[in-house]
């Protein structure tokens, strides 16, 4: 499941980073040094926005490829979001939400119930494996 929908194609990572910063524009307060999110178009043309995405979906395939340990896998990544960078757990779901969305766009039919059941329960345990050093 997990190659076929993330690292398969790291441009649903940019798209999902772009889409969050844009529906949930409150999300944009911890890129500040992205420069530029203004507006819409500015954020889909922003490099390092798109960078960041593409970081992001190697991170989710590292969980991929750990699924027995994803906490072990994401502790220092939950470390840095919680203690240096400061980031609203909450925002680990939204970006979740905005990943699934891509995905099922993408995939089309082949997004059945169960694999949205299995992708979403995946992202779930990496969503609480980013939080958990905020409890």
């Amino acid at each position: 499941m997990g190659s076929t929908l993330l690292a398969q194609n790291e441009h649903r990572g940019e798209i999902s980073i772009h889409l969050c910063l844009v529906v949930y524009p409150w999300t944009q307060r911890y890129f500040g040094n992205f420069g530029n999110l203004y507006n819409a178009a500015a954020i889909q043309g922003n490099p390092m926005v798109a960078a960041h995405g593409k970081t992001v979906l190697r991170g989710l395939d590292r969980a991929v490829k750990n699924m027995d340990d994803i906490k072990a896998t994401y502790a220092e990544l939950s470390v840095l979001h919680s203690e240096k960078l400061r980031v609203d757990p909450d925002n680990f779901r939204l970006l979740a939400d905005c990943l699934t969305i891509v995905v099922a766009a993408r995939m089309g039919a082949d997004f059945t119930a169960d694999v949205q059941r299995a992708f979403q329960k995946f992202l779930a345990v990496v969503v609480s494996s980013l939080g958990r050093q905020y409890h």
